[in-house]
């Protein structure tokens, strides 16, 4: 994943540089608003298809718009099921999502930061969600998700990372030595793998009455993918 400086050019027609757009010339070749955007944008990465960190940040950015779209003033049926012993419902994965900003993705990345390898992560408690939320609301688990992710993403913007900031290693409990690279990776792709989750669960509310239409359904036929 690549890092970016702070922009060094005004470059659009409003007098904003949008390096979400500026990204995307860069990958395609081609200028952005007439001018080619700067170098210190697009260092070498160590994730395909040339992701860039605003990329992710943009894809971090969007999970709280989705999950409010996704599950606000759903009827009860919909957010307290799950799929058996042992899962998460919509309403616990919010709150596992909560949990996760609060100790995982941005206290793991400044450890990285400031003590490389000579400090283990905590050990990330996935179950947290059982006995942190009691008498909650899910609207208020939404609003405390959206308000966390603002932050954390804001302070990892403060944070100026460049491309050797993200070659930097951590040490996870269970893994051994990670990158800040792939931290932030894992970061994004953990956010798609729950909203894979909350389509599976919601489908499997519907099992019985699609009928012979379960055989083309194929979220249906999906029992994994939710950790």
């Amino acid at each position: 994943m690549r890092s970016s400086s702070p922009p060094r050019a005004s470059a659009s027609a409003n007098g904003q540089y949008d390096i979400y757009r500026c990204a995307r010339a860069k990958r395609e070749g081609r200028e952005y608003n007439g001018i080619a955007p700067p170098f210190s944008l697009f260092k070498t990465n160590t994730l395909v298809n040339s992701l860039t960190l605003p990329d992710t940040i943009a894809l971090l950015s969007r999970m709280p718009l989705t999950l409010n779209a996704l599950l606000r003033n759903l009827p009860d049926i919909l957010i307290h099921s799950n799929e058996g012993p042992e899962t998460m419902s919509a309403f616990q994965v919010v709150a596992h999502l909560i949990h996760g900003e609060r100790n995982d993705w941005l206290p793991r990345a400044r450890m990285i930061i400031e003590h490389g390898e000579n400090q283990t992560f905590h050990p990330f408690d996935r179950f947290a969600y059982r006995r942190d939320n009691p008498g909650r609301s899910l609207p208020e688990l939404l609003d405390e998700f959206a308000r966390l992710r603002a932050e954390n993403l804001a302070n990892l913007q403060s944070l100026n990372l460049q491309p050797e900031d993200l070659q930097k290693r951590g040490r996870h409990p269970a893994l051994g030595t990670v990158t800040l690279s792939q931290l932030l990776a894992t970061w994004a792709a953990h956010d798609l793998t729950h909203l894979h989750q909350l389509s599976r669960l919601m489908a499997n509310q519907y099992r019985d009455e699609v009928g012979p239409w379960s055989a083309y359904l194929g979220v249906l036929k999906c029992n994994g993918h939710s950790s």
